[in-house]
């Protein structure tokens, strides 16, 4: 008891300590709580913290604040009408026809399922191939009847994405040019002593602008690259299968491995077993691979490697939490947690010195 107890009073008995665990408290229960009336504003923070970087570079170039702000935000504002006016459109069109072609492909896939016996018979019973066709049919039923009922509750909450879309833009463009004004009240509520929080905020700033900067690079390019590559291919649904692949590095590991199975299934359904299939198989590898190896490491060299233990972990634990978003700052949370973790006895030591 004596050693916790001195464990307790070492760690815990310092203002600063005190100061910095009661802010991450009240950061975490605002988001939790409060997480899903205020996503206008979350998201817009994001794309303000986003963007901030480029007019930084602006202002690095004597473009006053005020210039440098319209020209980021009137190029957001068309990039935000590009998407909505022509990407989501085009990925709408291209889901409607996928789901048209479902029951097609859903009886080409069962009727290889049923000729498996008679192509391997040593590999698989009649008996299996049956059982196996009627297990998929009950799944994909149950399913349907899923997607159908979260259709029309869905239905529901188009005005609160239209209000969505409305707000987050201006919400974004007050946060850029009124960023100083906002911060100056904030800092009024953050006790003056407060040393240790703000120099472990100096350190996980850096990381989270590198990361999300990074991150959205990486979206970027490897949907791009990907798109190519299926257009390359006449590949049907090109832009939603590339922009599903673009997503997937969200979830390191994961996300590339779920997006390959609808890759390969179209793959499949449009080409069989054909060279221009194993070439849209082979290719997507070589861009993962490409990804991972490549660049990976260019767009996150600044950013403090994780184990790969911990990515998925986090990824788990936060998008348990916070659903997309969580999905997508996992690495600068768990980042956080560790970099607030690697600071602690150093940042409390130089403190109370």
């Amino acid at each position: 008891m004596n050693v916790l107890a001195s464990w307790w009073k070492r760690n815990f008995n310092n203002p600063q300590i005190v100061i910095l665990i009661s802010l991450l408290i009240i950061i975490f229960a605002v988001i939790i709580f409060l997480g899903k009336p205020l996503a206008p504003f979350f998201s817009s923070i994001v794309l303000a913290y986003l963007l901030e970087s480029v007019i930084i570079r602006l202002e690095k170039l004597k473009v006053p604040r005020i210039i440098a702000v319209i020209i980021v935000f009137l190029l957001f504002v068309t990039l935000l009408m590009f998407l909505i006016f022509w990407v989501i459109p085009v990925l709408i069109s291209q889901v409607s026809q996928l789901v048209q072609q479902l029951p097609t492909y859903l009886s080409t896939g069962l009727e290889f399922v049923r000729k498996l016996p008679e192509n391997y018979p040593n590999l698989i019973s009649e008996t299996q191939a049956t059982s196996l066709t009627n297990t998929i049919t009950s799944e994909l039923t149950q399913m349907g009847q899923s997607v159908l009922t979260k259709t029309v509750s869905s239905f529901f909450s188009v005005m609160s994405i239209g209000i969505f879309i409305i707000l987050t833009p201006i919400l974004v463009f007050f946060i850029l040019k009124d960023k100083s004004v906002i911060i100056g009240w904030f800092s009024r509520f953050i006790p003056k002593d407060s040393n240790l929080t703000m120099s472990i905020w100096g350190e996980v700033d850096v990381q989270i602008g590198n990361y999300v900067r990074g991150k959205v690079m990486e979206i970027f390019i490897v949907g791009l690259v990907t798109y190519i590559l299926f257009i390359l291919f006449d590949l049907q649904y090109s832009i939603l299968l590339a922009t599903l692949t673009g997503f997937s590095v969200l979830i390191p590991y994961i996300g590339a491995a779920l997006v390959t199975i609808p890759i390969a299934l179209v793959s499949f359904f449009q080409f069989g077993w054909t060279g221009d299939f194993a070439w849209i198989i082979i290719s997507y590898g070589i861009i993962q691979l490409l990804d991972g190896n490549v660049l990976v490491p260019w767009l996150f060299s600044e950013v403090n490697n994780l184990h790969p233990v911990a990515i998925i972990v986090a990824v788990l634990f936060f998008g348990g939490i916070w659903g997309f978003w969580g999905v997508f700052f996992a690495i600068p949370l768990a980042t956080m947690v560790n970099a607030i973790i690697n600071a602690w006895p150093n940042k409390l030591e130089s403190t109370e010195n």
